[in-house]
């Protein structure tokens, strides 16, 4: 391909420490390059920094893409009625297949926490709290001991780095609920209610944590932060496509030769984030069926479709799925597709927090209707019915956990329908029409 993505150079790593080489502790993390003259950065200016940020072009890493810096400018540059402004950090990741957040959170806390103090600084919020999802224990002391590091140093708190700016950051931890990692959820759960999300608007930019002006953000997206204003927004935009800028972590996982999280420039083709970090398809490149290329809640791709796929967010819009969080789910022929795509459903069944009715009650039907699929216990005529139900159930709920359980499914049927007509011949003892086969 000619317009083929340059694989990103060790040099241009944000981050140095994911594999845990060295110690994550602010010492190590001091001479990596973090905290490196932060004050010299919060004196750019709230606005300054907020336009370089949308210089340069980053898209919120939670799996929306949205643009970061836009999404930033939505705060209030003022306060009219006393309210203070929060910064409220997703670390719940709770989508299967995703791992990032973690490692940033286990090898390299302080990127996540100086980038926590300079996008709190850019939106004028007071603190930021940093919600981390309830399973992550290990993870979870890393970051209260991380965070107690950086008040000893002076770096938060009264005059944070030197640069008359109070802020504070607190550690939250869930309860091991994958709806909290929906904004608004996650702000319900925070002020100590059931985590269900809220209707919107009014919009967190408006009326968030406590009732007053929010943003939540993506681990990896503050994290990188410190390292766009120190290198230049014109350096992070040097990577990925038009509309696709930066760098980001892929977590590559199922029947590769080597399951990994790396750091790569967006766009790389799948082919060459394969056989360059992950060791290629166990049994060769014939050998692959299908990828979730984006976490468990996007459509998967057929393998003729995604082999030279671009992974970034248009290019994979475009072939019907989604970069998501950039959780690569790779399914070679030896995976049962019709059983992988019932388990998606179980998931999204099982944590759907029953708000709203077309989520509670399709999901568990959906799921009940996947499960004789995987049979063959149906009738040909359920597929188109299971279809209907997943559009029926797709647009029509509050957040987007409805979508989520409905996409894999379409995904299925679009890509693998011969397949489940299939199993439907085979349990009824009936020869496949030549057509089906």
């Amino acid at each position: 391909m000619s317009d083929a993505i340059a694989p990103l150079a060790d040099k241009d790593r944000i981050f140095t420490n994911v594999y845990g080489f060295q110690p994550w502790n602010i010492d190590a993390a001091m001479k990596r390059g973090d905290w490196d003259d932060t004050r010299a950065l919060l004196a750019r200016g709230q606005d300054a920094i907020i336009e370089e940020i949308k210089a340069s072009g980053l898209r919120g890493r939670g799996g929306a893409g949205f643009p970061t810096g836009m999404k930033w400018s939505f705060m209030p540059k003022e306060s009219k009625d006393g309210r203070p402004s929060f910064l409220v950090i997703n670390a719940d990741e709770s989508e299967p297949g995703s791992c990032k957040d973690r490692e940033i959170i286990r090898h390299d806390p302080h990127k996540l926490i100086e980038g926590a103090l300079v996008a709190g600084y850019a939106m004028r919020a007071r603190a930021a709290y940093i919600y981390i999802r309830g399973e992550f224990i290990r993870e979870a002391e890393t970051l209260f001991a991380a965070v107690a590091e950086a008040y000893a140093k002076g770096f938060l708190g009264k005059n944070a780095c030197g640069s008359g700016y109070d802020f504070d950051v607190f550690v939250h931890r869930g309860a091991g609920a994958y709806i909290c990692g929906e904004e608004t959820a996650q702000i319900e759960s925070l002020e100590g209610k059931k985590g269900q999300p809220r209707l919107k608007p009014p919009f967190p930019a408006g009326v968030g944590l406590y009732g007053c002006p929010t943003t939540v953000n993506n681990v990896e997206s503050i994290a990188v932060t410190p390292t766009i204003l120190r290198r230049g927004a014109s350096w992070f935009s040097s990577f990925g496509r038009e509309n696709n800028k930066g760098t980001k972590l892929f977590q590559i996982s199922g029947h590769v030769n080597k399951p990994c999280v790396v750091e790569e420039s967006m766009g790389i083709s799948f082919r060459e984030l394969i056989e360059r970090h992950a060791g290629g398809i166990r049994g060769g490149w014939d050998n692959l069926l299908a990828v979730i290329p984006g976490g468990s809640s996007v459509p998967l791709v057929p393998a003729a479709q995604i082999m030279d796929a671009p992974m970034d967010f248009d290019g994979l819009r475009g072939l019907g799925s989604g970069l998501g969080t950039a959780a690569v789910i790779v399914m070679d022929k030896s995976t049962d597709i019709v059983r992988a795509i019932s388990r998606i459903s179980y998931f999204y069944k099982h944590e759907s927090c029953g708000q709203c009715t077309p989520c509670r009650e399709g999901t568990g039907w959906m799921w009940r209707v996947m499960e004789r699929l995987r049979e063959g216990n149906a009738e040909l005529h359920e597929i188109d019915m299971l279809q209907e139900v997943t559009k029926q159930v797709e647009g029509h709920t509050i957040c987007a956990l409805g979508d989520a359980a409905a996409w894999p499914i379409q995904g299925l049927i679009r890509h693998f329908r011969p397949e489940i007509e299939r199993r439907i011949y085979e349990a009824k003892g009936v020869a496949l029409p030549v057509a089906a086969e």
